[in-house]
């Protein structure tokens, strides 16, 4: 498609210049998955070269080094002594020592990889399972048969503890790589007769220069532990049989393979790929429709306040903040109850004659056995809280919006709406746009206002039960992720895990594409 100039697009109409952006757009769409695939083969690409420079790097320095690089290794930190920084040396043995250890003894790192028989479809996380023993005794001439339980593996603790051992393997090899490293580093500096830094030299750069680094480690370290760690699991669980049946200890579960993720193939009453499918196409409805209508009420309100001439500003604001004062899981369950079929509000428009046939005649008894009206609902009642937060974001921006743009635009004869989507709207859109997609992400997992306004409900009876809960017209993925998990006695984590890394694709994906076309991140130099 030829692409037009300035000139060329400015002669077109407004009709003709939608259906030329929207041609532009659909002709992009291949080109952006041709582009996606060269970004995916070139990272590969990077990854195998990057691999290839570091084994040639290794063998270059191992033939090439001195017999104390030589040594090192073997053992950790052996140059760092040679060259005089006995503080890297002692730290890096000490590592060293430490794995070893942990690897070697009894209930170590070796216990818990063999323990866990990693991948094995069919093999247990675990392979001594629990149960009970009967005892026999005898007291007065009778036998007296007792059952104790008898303690076996714990597949939960097996596969965590395996993970954390496999992560000190890697540390592990990372750390040996960084020590030969340097032992190379410290050769050729000597060999150029310059001076190598000491322990103490070391200590004043983290103080220092490097001083970012020192502050860095203790978050690293949280995000890794609290963040990374429990992700990585949540994956693991998903390749398991892990439920309320085989909870890991009382019986232990399973590696089953891709089985859950094939489950997601099922796209008949009751299967997962059904479920998915219609609730997914809800969620993104919901966030759509939360996030914009929030954004451009709250907006508007804004704007309302702060013209000029508007009394009791004050007041306005505070009335609107009170909605955000009170906490969620008291006002949605309140509102909750005021649309139902005893509540003021159900009741009031129940009684409108169009409102009150409409649910007569799908026998529903009040608003939210009705799937449209529920969905309806929850949106609208969503707005309730939300247009306050978005209200205080606008005000402060509104305010730094540079007066004489406004003042120049009514000289040239721009009117109020020219103004909003020339001046206003470009210039909130930049500052927000960060924060437009942090909440269109978040009202992807919005739980709270779905939780606990409907329940997820009416019930789909179209889906049936899926996942060993049944699923709800106005349920979003976390919902029914929330149902599978805990809402059940079935309790089936695995396939709660498999939702929770769908809804990991679908908001990283989302915001991927959404982050490169907001203009915060295109048209930043305009702003400047």
């Amino acid at each position: 498609m030829k692409k037009l100039n300035d000139l060329e697009y400015l002669k077109l109409s407004k009709f003709e210049a939608f259906l030329y952006k929207l041609k532009l757009f659909l002709c992009a769409i291949p080109l952006w998955f041709v582009n996606l695939g060269k970004l995916i083969w070139g990272f590969i690409k990077k990854c195998g070269l990057g691999i290839k420079d570091e084994f040639v790097d290794i063998f270059t320095t191992f033939t090439k080094g001195n017999w104390a690089v030589k040594l090192s290794f073997l053992i950790f930190g052996f140059g760092n002594f040679y060259y005089g920084q006995i503080m890297r040396g002692l730290l890096f043995l000490l590592f060293e020592v430490v794995f070893i250890g942990y690897m070697l003894v009894p209930s170590g790192g070796l216990y818990w990889l063999a323990k866990g028989q990693w991948f094995q479809t069919g093999a247990t996380v675990g392979t001594l399972q629990g149960g009970f023993v009967e005892t026999v005794t005898e007291a007065f001439g009778m036998e007296i048969v007792t059952q104790d339980w008898v303690n076996g593996d714990d597949s939960v603790k097996v596969m965590l503890y395996g993970l954390l051992t496999i992560i000190f393997i890697i540390a592990f090899i990372g750390t040996w790589r960084m020590q030969v490293k340097q032992c190379r580093i410290c050769m050729d500096i000597t060999a150029k007769g310059k001076r190598i830094k000491s322990g103490k030299d070391d200590l004043k750069s983290l103080m220092d220069d490097q001083f970012h680094k020192t502050m860095l480690a203790l978050p690293v370290v949280g995000i890794l532990v609290f963040t990374v760690l429990p992700i990585i699991y949540m994956v693991l669980v998903a390749f398991t049989s892990y439920d309320a049946a085989h909870d890991g200890y009382s019986n232990l579960f399973s590696w089953v393979g891709w089985h859950n993720f094939n489950e997601l193939t099922n796209f008949g009453k009751g299967g997962l790929g059904l479920a998915f499918g219609e609730i997914l196409s809800w969620t993104l409805m919901w966030s759509f429709f939360a996030t914009f209508t929030n954004y451009f009420l709250g907006m508007f309100v804004a704007i309302l306040i702060n013209k000029k001439g508007i009394k009791i500003k004050k007041f306005w604001r505070t009335a609107l903040v009170m909605t955000i004062a009170i906490p969620q899981f008291v006002s949605l369950l309140y509102v909750s109850k005021l649309f139902d079929s005893s509540g003021i509000v159900g009741e009031l428009l129940g009684q409108i004659p169009a409102i009150k046939e409409y649910l007569e005649v799908n026998h529903y008894i009040s608003l939210w056995d009705s799937p449209t009206v529920a969905r309806i609902l929850v949106i609208v009642i969503n707005i309730w809280v939300g247009i306050p937060y978005v209200m205080l974001q606008a005000t402060g921006i509104l305010m730094n919006i540079p007066a004489d743009l406004y003042e120049s635009s009514r000289v040239d004869g721009a009117n109020a709406w020219q103004q909003y989507t020339k001046i206003t709207l470009p210039y909130m859109l930049f500052v927000t746009g960060p924060a437009l997609l942090t909440s269109f992400v978040g009202n992807l997992n919005n739980f709270n206002v779905i939780y606990l306004l409907s329940g997820g409900n009416p019930i789909n009876t179209t889906i049936g039960t899926a996942g060993g809960v049944s699923v709800g017209h106005t349920d979003l993925l976390i919902t029914w992720l929330y149902k599978i998990a805990l809402g059940s006695a079935e309790s089936k984590y695995y396939i709660a895990s498999v939702i929770g890394i769908l809804i990991f694709v679908v908001c990283a994906v989302l915001s991927l594409i959404v982050y490169n076309v907001i203009p915060s991140t295109k048209n930043e130099e305009d702003f400047q």
